[in-house]
């Protein structure tokens, strides 16, 4: 262990050892990564369906096999015997292409992915994990960046306006969200010294990244969500202004493909988020510390990497079944305003918080709850809290000046005839709609007494 330290600290090469697994055991393991990635998926399917019935007071799917669980199955089948049908206006090369693409890349960054600790198989030994390299967590930034053309090359190929807009707007939605979950990633890499992800799990032996990169991990959070196209933010496929988006066009099994790519992409965020902030396959501290760390290795280590992966499916789930979809405008802005400018800031400070720690900014200690701490790192993070109290305080006071400038122009407002012009206009800013109840009035036809009928009677 001393040995896999020394070399841990001294390189940011992976702590991951494939010496002893030879080419057909790697081609084993790849295809027990696909098998559970796909009993997976058809859990999570039904997971969701029944989950979100719960939310909304139904039963979701309970007829098809024991609690419904055969569900998903039977809808694999029923979408395998669907006609398929092929646009005549359609590229056929890229239309057939489009969902081998988006279905392929979802597979792929899981192959980087520490899925346990080092076990024995098949008389090797050999680690939970496909395979690393010294820039391993870039490669799933990459291979999102290469899915995408999925998409696009499915709105585009189908020859239809709707899907184009569709692939169009994942298009900007992936550019967009892919950097800011870029930079949230660079804390990480700062605090781990390596981009290599058995390096980071390793690094996360004494405390898991979530705690000093909190941020960085609710930034991955939103910007996962955005990236998998779910809910609040599935603008892609919204279906009041784009019909289905950009697989309206597809049926039978290319639309499965995209169907599977979809959830096989949310396991593979989970999972890169498990790895970088909850320790990957490590045990939770108060586990960890029984029997010497007897649960806390080898195979123990997939049971925990399991149940930290479906803590992120509830999530999805549970937004899914919460939020309703947001505006473009307002996802784009977000994105762009909000989360990128905040997370460039928060990597500033993450660098100036390492640069104290390793001594960079002087030598000198605190003593603190029985452990010492550089002086330069508590002064940094005093002026970072002192920071964001000030432009707290700034932001009320903007937003108490804006209220007041709101219930002013509210008293001082004009007021129009929204039909002066024969036709409903909506009003301005600072306008105030006068209902012409006079004019309706007018022209309503006198009520008819029976009055008159009376007297004749009479």
């Amino acid at each position: 262990m001393s040995t896999l330290a020394a070399l841990a600290a001294t390189t940011d090469n992976p702590v991951a050892d494939f010496s002893d697994t030879p080419w057909w055991l790697s081609l084993v393991k790849a295809l027990l990564v696909f098998v559970f990635l796909l009993i997976n998926t058809l859990l999570v399917i039904w997971f969701e369906r029944r989950v979100i019935g719960r939310m909304q007071q139904r039963p979701g799917p309970n007829r098809a096999g024991p609690f419904g669980l055969l569900q998903t199955l039977a809808d694999g089948v029923k979408l395998a015997l669907k006609e398929d049908i092929v646009p005549k206006a359609a590229d056929k090369i890229m239309f057939w292409a489009a969902p081998a693409i988006a279905g392929a890349m979802a597979f792929v960054s899981f192959a980087i992915i520490p899925m346990g600790g080092t076990v024995w198989m098949f008389g090797h030994k050999t680690p939970l994990q496909l395979t690393d390299t010294p820039i391993a967590t870039l490669l799933v930034l990459a291979v999102a960046g290469v899915g995408v053309y999925g998409i696009v090359l499915a709105g585009w190929s189908s020859g239809s306006t709707y899907p184009l807009l569709g692939g169009l707007r994942s298009s900007a939605q992936v550019i967009s969200y892919e950097i800011a979950m870029g930079l949230a990633l660079v804390a990480v890499f700062l605090y781990a010294g390596s981009m290599s992800t058995s390096q980071i799990v390793f690094a996360q032996n004494d405390l898991w990244y979530i705690v000093p990169a909190f941020f960085s991990f609710v930034v991955y959070v939103i910007t996962m969500v955005g990236e998998t196209n779910r809910l609040p933010f599935d603008l892609a496929e919204g279906e009041g202004e784009l019909t289905g988006g950009f697989h309206t066009e597809y049926s039978s099994l290319k639309f499965a493909m995209f169907f599977l790519g979809e959830y096989v992409n949310m396991f593979t965020v989970s999972a890169l988020a498990t790895t970088l902030f909850l320790g990957g396959p490590a045990a939770p501290p108060g586990i960890a510390a029984i029997g010497d760390g007897m649960l806390n290795g080898g195979w123990w280590g997939l049971l925990w990497f399991v149940v930290k992966l479906w803590l992120f499916m509830f999530f999805f789930v549970w937004l899914r079944g919460s939020l309703p979809r947001v505006r473009y405008d307002q996802f784009m802005r977000l994105g762009w305003k909000v989360l990128i400018p905040t997370t460039l800031v928060w990597v500033v400070m993450v660098a100036f918080i390492r640069a104290a720690e390793l001594g960079f900014l002087g030598d000198s200690k605190v003593s603190l709850l029985g452990r010492d701490f550089p002086r330069a790192t508590l002064f940094i993070i005093a002026c970072i809290a002192l920071a964001v109290l000030v432009a707290a305080w700034f932001y009320d006071n903007h937003q108490v000046k804006r209220r007041a400038e709101l219930e002013e122009a509210r008293a001082m407002d004009e007021e129009i005839d929204p039909f002066a012009g024969g036709h409903p206009v909506p009003p301005l800013p600072g306008q105030r709609l006068v209902e012409p109840q006079l004019a309706l009035s007018a022209a309503r036809p006198a009520p008819v007494t029976d009055s008159g009928s009376e007297e004749n009677r009479g």
